[in-house]
């Protein structure tokens, strides 16, 4: 899908390449847009002068970052970010802190607090059942970038995979293999596009 007559994919890397701390940039795509998109690249100046590789993708999300993992060449505290395609509007600065923060603790997230109030549900045949109400100061909602020392994000996967584990984030998986995640403020505009509101939401902002 495209905001501005551009594909959100080339607006989000276009945000990483931007950043003079990301060295490298791996996308993975499926096997049949590969080739369609590394004409894209080539055609745009910013981004034919970067190290882009790409990469085919799997299933699911876990598998393709599995996949980019494997193409990446890095020493044990290299510095991974792992990062939505459609989360064009992240910006330099959170960027810089999920690095930043990733390089302190190991691993790091962006992410924002909680604004509306959140219920543990229960699941039932006719419906759902609250059965608590989780304190917002306890929660955050998950953003990206996720950032991690590569020799941490590895094991996290390595460890997943033999164990047949399928996680919802990277995050997840770090904090599984036991080693903690810190948190990064994150911000509003860090949207995830993904539903026709999200699109009218992002053509917005890319107006202002």
């Amino acid at each position: 899908s495209e905001i501005g007559g551009t594909p959100i994919l080339i607006h989000t890397v276009r945000k990483l390449a931007a950043s003079p701390e990301v060295a490298e940039i791996y996308v993975a795509l499926r096997a049949n847009e590969i080739a369609g998109f590394q004409a894209r690249l080539k055609a745009d100046q910013e981004l034919s002068a970067r190290k882009i590789e790409l990469v085919e993708g799997g299933e699911h999300r876990q598998q393709s970052v599995a996949h980019a993992i494997d193409a990446v060449r890095a020493a044990a505290d290299d510095i991974v970010l792992v990062h939505d395609a459609v989360r064009p509007f992240v910006t330099e600065e959170i960027i810089h802190d999920v690095i930043e923060a990733a390089q302190k603790y190991g691993a790091a997230i962006a992410a924002m607090p909680a604004m509306d109030t959140i219920k543990q549900v229960e699941r039932t045949s006719e419906g759902a059942v609250i059965t608590a109400t989780l304190p917002r100061e306890r929660v955050v909602m998950a953003q990206t970038p996720q950032g991690f020392r590569y020799s941490v994000l590895k094991r996290a996967f390595d460890e997943a995979t033999a164990d047949g584990f399928l996680g919802t984030d990277e995050a997840s998986l770090v904090e599984r293999s036991g080693h903690e995640v810190a948190v990064v403020m994150g911000s509003p505009r860090n949207i995830k596009i993904t539903t026709p509101a999200d699109m009218e939401l992002a053509e917005f902002f890319l107006k202002r």
